[in-house]
C-alpha cells in the first residue's frame, strides 16, 4: 500500500500530533478516521491522517518475502485542529480520537495533547519521502559467514561471504570450483546459512 507523502506545511489552526495506539492498529484506526473524515463528521477538525510505512524485503530459508513494516510501531500521526481561533483547547474533539478503540492517548503535557515541532513533522515526513517506492534489505547476514547457494548454476555448492551490497540486495560469495576459490555474485534469495 503506498501512501501520498504529505506537506509539513499547516494553515488556518491546524498542527500535527503524535497519537499513541496499540501495536498493529495503526492502519485500522488510519482508516477508521478516514471513514468518518469522507463521510463530512470530521472533516472540519482533521486535515490529514498519516502511519508512515515502508517496505521491506526479507529472505528466510532461501524465500523471499516483501512485507511493509511501520517506521513508528504504536503512533499514527494527525493533522488536525485543537484550538479555536482564540487559542482555546477543544476537549470535545480530543475526546472523539481517544474514544477510538485501539487508541491510548495522546502525546501529552498536562493531560492536553502538545502539538508536535515543525522540525519533527519535517524530519518525519522527509523519512518517509525518502523511502517512498523503494523496498528496504532486510539483512541478516554477515561478511565472513559460510552459506550454501541454493539456486543457479551453482547450487549446493558452499562458500563464505566476502561483500554485501544491500542496496542492490546481492552478495559476493566466495565458492570452491575445480579446487579454487572463486568470487561470484549471488542476490540474497538465492542462499542460505549453513548449519
Amino acid at each position: 500500500m503506498e501512501e501520498k507523502i504529505l506537506s509539513s506545511e499547516v494553515k488556518n489552526g491546524f498542527q500535527w500530533y503524535a497519537v499513541r495506539t496499540l501495536t498493529n492498529q495503526e492502519l485500522k484506526i488510519k482508516r477508521y478516521i478516514e471513514q468518518y473524515c469522507e463521510n463530512g463528521e470530521w472533516k472540519d477538525f482533521i486535515q490529514k491522517v498519516f502511519v508512515p510505512v515502508k517496505t521491506v524485503v526479507e529472505v528466510k530459508n532461501g524465500k523471499k518475502t516483501t512485507r511493509t513494516r511501520k517506521f513508528f510501531p504504536g503512533y499514527v500521526f494527525l493533522c488536525m485542529k485543537l484550538y479555536d481561533e482564540s487559542g482555546t483547547f477543544l476537549p470535545e474533539v480530543a475526546l472523539l480520537i481517544r474514544r477510538i478503540q485501539g487508541v491510548t492517548g495522546f502525546m501529552e503535557n498536562h493531560h492536553q495533547p502538545i502539538p508536535m515541532r515543525p522540525a519533527e513533522v519535517d524530519a518525519l515526513l522527509g523519512e518517509a519521502k525518502a523511502v517512498q517506492g523503494k523496498k528496504t534489505l532486510k539483512v541478516e547476514y554477515e561478511v565472513g559467514e559460510m552459506v550454501k547457494v541454493m539456486d543457479g548454476p551453482f547450487m549446493s555448492s558452499s562458500g563464505i561471504i566476502d561483500e554485501i551490497d544491500p542496496e542492490k540486495g546481492r552478495l559476493r560469495v566466495s565458492v570452491s570450483i575445480f579446487g579454487r576459490s572463486t568470487p561470484v555474485e549471488l542476490e540474497y534469495w538465492q542462499v542460505q546459512r549453513e548449519g
